[in-house]
């Protein structure tokens, strides 16, 4: 391998591609890559000077030498892209999720292998040592035996979020495959990040998807949701996913065992154990390495991928059952206050952590549980 550095091309540089930029720039002051191209329909704001700067992504792709591309776009353009990376001869880091069917990702899964280039999928908590750390705490016995994984994220969303762009919130857009919902974008990292605990990376890992979904907002997808995973090795991961609390709780990954729970505070790289008996829980802080430079040194180096696309076929199972099952119910008004704030106008759900933290705990789903949002509303 050439110690020249890696030419890397960006398309989507606003919003969360904004943080890949400030990746790329960091990497490129160790000399181990050049941040040659951008492409976003919206300019460079600043700070890319010498930087060439496209409106468009497959035209970037066409017309530099790129080495390594990295996709911030919408879910339904990713693949095409994608593709077109992979022919140029350049390996991809993809945002999550990898693609908006089960489908499609076989497909780049099967362009990487053919082309001989890598594809690393931008589930940033993948890239936590942490992942590692909570496997071998529940193999050496740390928590007894393991009863169960859960997954656990209650934000606030806006309703201007849900109108940022046309396919927020979208289930489909134009017939093309978009689901955009809590499950399968916005929480995606929690879901990933339990199935990883739990062993879970391939498609043949998964058994089956048990969805209980719903949508206090006016769209198409879910914003109020909990499933229940089934592994074929028989471990459970319970999701509490949903995007109408009234205010941000830290998402976290819970291992439940019969002497101990374990939480994994996933954003962040934080292990906790909570043992009977004990005051506190035992606290331990874990590397973090960024997907980018894992993939540069991965080019250069030959260093393993931290997230394959390969190794996400267990969440694009539950993304698929989100796809082909029931759309999102909607929650009748009566469980919903409505708020404003300075970031605007809110839609919560009434004692939605409470629910949701049963979820994890109990391994059992909203309607299961019997939360009030999911009996039938009453007809007129």
């Amino acid at each position: 391998m050439s110690d020249a550095p890696l030419r890397v091309g960006i398309a989507g540089i606003h919003g969360h591609g904004a943080s890949h930029v400030a990746a790329a720039i960091a990497l490129e002051r160790t000399g181990s890559i050049q941040l040659a191209a951008v492409a976003d329909p919206r300019p460079p704001e600043s700070g890319l000077e010498g930087v060439v700067a496209h409106a468009d992504a497959l035209e970037m792709i066409d017309r530099e030498a790129l080495d390594v591309v990295v996709l911030s776009t919408p879910m339904h353009t990713h693949l095409p892209l994608a593709h077109a990376a992979l022919r140029a001869g350049a390996h991809v880091l993809l945002e999550k999720p990898p693609t908006p069917t089960l489908a499609d990702f076989e497909r780049l899964v099967a362009a990487s292998a053919e082309t001989g280039r890598s594809v690393q999928i931008g589930f940033q908590s993948l890239g936590s040592s942490a992942i590692g750390a909570v496997r071998d705490l529940v193999v050496a016995g740390a928590v007894g035996e393991p009863v169960g994984y859960g997954a656990l994220g209650t934000w606030p969303r806006t309703e201007q979020y849900w109108r940022r762009a046309p396919w927020a919130g979208r289930r489909t857009l134009d017939g093309l495959p978009v689901v955009d919902g809590a499950v399968t974008n916005p929480l995606a990292h929690a879901v990933a990040t339990s199935l990883a605990v739990a062993g879970a990376t391939t498609t043949a890992d998964v058994a089956d998807v048990r969805l209980d979904l719903y949508r206090a907002n006016d769209i198409e997808a879910d914003d109020t949701s909990s499933l229940i995973v089934d592994l074929v090795d028989g471990a459970r991961v319970a999701g509490a996913l949903s995007l109408t609390a009234g205010a941000r709780a830290e998402p976290c990954v819970v291992v439940r065992g019969t002497e101990a729970r374990l939480v994994l505070w996933y954003t962040l790289d934080l292990v906790q154990v909570f043992r009977p008996g004990s005051a506190l829980p035992t606290t331990t802080a874990h590397a973090r390495t960024g997907l980018l430079e894992n993939l540069v040194d991965h080019v250069r180096l030959g260093t393993p991928l931290l997230v394959p696309v390969s190794a996400t076929g267990a969440f694009m199972r539950v993304l698929e059952a989100v796809r082909t099952g029931e759309a999102a119910r909607p929650i009748d008004p009566r469980h919903v206050d409505r708020t404003t704030d300075a970031d605007g106008d809110h839609r919560v759900v009434r004692d939605l952590e409470a629910w949701s933290e049963r979820v994890v705990l109990e391994g059992r789903t909203f309607r299961e549980l019997g939360a009030p949002w999911t009996a039938e509303p009453p007809t007129a």
